[in-house]
């Protein structure tokens, strides 16, 4: 009879969560992978699997994260404008906190379009994140905010683009005030 889990799951996979965004996939071993989680290698393996599993287990609940992160900042603000503003600087982490970087971006960088399953991770999370982006841009529309002639799916696409590049940049070093000039600039351009 196997002997049940001694440490909370939740908690492991916040914890590589933060190995991964660290060190990324490849760099991060199975030691940094132990020592950051606070398990045992025969909880890691009986627990998760293989490395792999356990990063697309860690990616998939990184993505639903950073979403729910997303969707908070959409539904808020006083207009469409403010909630797209504080959706693109929501969670982008910082140059200081190496732990904070994404994981989405990251195995994107490190494994462009070879992975099939991490592919359909990054693919299903994107879809979502351009969704919610045209679904504020409409509303943006609706009250005269944006541009009538707008292609809400375009401009959502290009968000996250937007998004993805900020991540880069506030890993790279760049300040809130920069981060939030950049998103300004950007979201000027709807108008």
């Amino acid at each position: 009879m196997a002997r049940p889990s001694e440490f909370d799951r939740d908690e492991a996979i916040a914890s590589a969560i933060r190995v991964f965004a660290r060190h990324g996939y490849e760099a991060a071993s199975t030691s940094d992978l132990i020592e950051g989680m606070g398990i045992g290698r025969q909880s890691l393996y009986g627990a998760f699997g293989d490395k792999r599993r356990l990063f697309l287990e860690a990616l998939r609940r990184y993505s639903g994260g950073s979403l729910a992160q997303m969707r908070e900042a959409l539904a808020g603000g006083a207009c469409a404008r403010e909630s797209l503003e504080g959706a693109l600087l929501a969670g982008l982490g910082d140059a200081d906190d190496l732990e904070t970087g994404c994981l989405g971006v990251g195995s994107i960088v490190e494994f462009s379009r070879s992975d099939p399953e991490i592919n359909a991770l990054n693919d299903a999370a994107a879809a979502l994140v351009v969704a919610a982006f045209a679904a504020r841009v409409k509303d943006g529309i609706a009250a005269g905010e944006f541009d009538a002639a707008l292609d809400p799916q375009a401009a959502g696409r290009m968000l996250l683009t937007l998004r993805s590049g900020l991540k880069v940049a506030a890993r790279g070093g760049a300040g809130q005030d920069e981060l939030r000039e950049a998103a300004r600039l950007a979201l000027r351009g709807l108008r």
